[in-house]
């Protein structure tokens, strides 16, 4: 597949992959190969799909938040992508995530 590595900007708070900063609102600039952002575009899906389903959850008074909880799949999920965001950012990205203390950047 595509080896060179090219700049992209991740906006984890509305799940996009933008390949321009200009005009737009980013949190994390990363390098990667198309399928590098192939796979971190299907953790953003499968982010809102977990997100959608803590959303539902969550409107349903009755159920205890013990029971059948969807919040595991989507703190695995967000593990998983603030992790590819670590290995493939810029400097700035390792930074911030490694201040964010959410995962084990010694292990990466």
């Amino acid at each position: 597949m595509d080896g060179n590595r090219e700049a992209y900007y991740i906006n984890l708070e509305n799940g996009t992959i933008l390949d321009t900063m200009d005009g737009h609102d980013w949190q994390f600039r990363v390098y990667a190969t198309g399928a590098e952002i192939a796979e971190l575009n299907r953790f953003l899906d499968e982010n809102y799909n977990a997100e959608l389903k803590t959303f539902a959850r969550a409107q349903v008074p009755f159920l205890e938040y013990h029971k059948k909880s969807p919040n595991p799949e989507y703190d695995q999920i967000l593990m998983r992508l603030y992790e590819m965001i670590y290995q493939l950012g810029d400097q700035e990205a390792k930074n911030h995530i490694k201040e964010m203390n959410i995962i084990d950047t010694d292990k990466i």
